[in-house]
């Protein structure tokens, strides 16, 4: 399966992205933001980064690139489409998703292993694992608070698309804990932690088997793998 990894000035988790891709069986097809072509692929992944500095608001002005004509086209068809932190702001920016993302609580940028509960499996970037599971995954923003009026928040806790929750300590200041969430159709997917670094033993989160071993991101890149396979 190819999953296009779509390349913004300032983008800086793009080549992790295109790995986690490659470690979970896919092949990485580097996208261009300047183009209009995504080169036939079969799922995308807006990567971590600055995109433009984050001038204006992060992520707005990604939103609004060329090629995101095109991704947005594709989601509405039903193209598996995965938003990690700078690409959840895209995302929200381009009304693919609701809400919006505003500075942490605490004004302060945050980096830690952040333990994230699974609330759905129903999307096609959670699918590979079991709803209540229990994952960690690494973090690192300085816009992560989600925020939503009461309606949306409702609407989305009703609805099971509420992807992944915080748990143990908000981060951010996210309504609800809400960590990440979904489209009604379950192929689009923001989520604020970073998956891409959780993918290889040596270079994941600590876990209680041994330093730097966790790999719970992997999933997330192997649920779209499976899902695109199996249809």
């Amino acid at each position: 399966m190819r999953i296009g990894v779509v390349t913004f000035p300032g983008s800086l988790d793009d080549r992790d992205a295109g790995r986690a891709i490659r470690l979970a069986g896919g092949e990485p097809v580097a996208l261009w933001h300047g183009d209009h072509d995504l080169q036939g692929v079969e799922g995308i992944v807006l990567p971590g980064g600055f995109s433009y500095g984050d001038y204006l608001r992060a992520g707005a002005i990604a939103a609004r690139s060329p090629i995101m004509t095109e991704v947005v086209d594709a989601a509405n068809r039903g193209l598996p489409v995965l938003g990690i932190c700078n690409g959840f702001q895209m995302l929200t920016e381009a009304h693919l998703l609701p809400g919006g993302l505003i500075r942490n609580e605490k004004g302060s940028f945050v980096c830690r292993d952040q333990t994230l509960r699974v609330e759905s499996s129903s999307t096609q970037w959670t699918s590979a694992f079991t709803e209540g599971e229990e994952i960690v995954i690494p973090l690192k923003n300085g816009e992560g608070g989600f925020i939503a009026d009461t309606e949306t928040v409702a609407r989305l806790e009703g609805e099971g698309r509420v992807a992944f929750r915080y748990l143990g300590y908000n981060p951010n200041g996210s309504v609800r804990d809400i960590a990440g969430i979904a489209n009604e159709r379950g192929n689009v997917v923001g989520l604020m932690p970073h998956p891409e670094h959780a993918v290889e033993p040596g270079f994941g989160p600590d876990t209680r088997a041994a330093m730097r071993s966790g790999v719970d991101g992997l999933r997330i890149f192997r649920s779209a793998l499976e899902g695109v396979l199996a249809a």
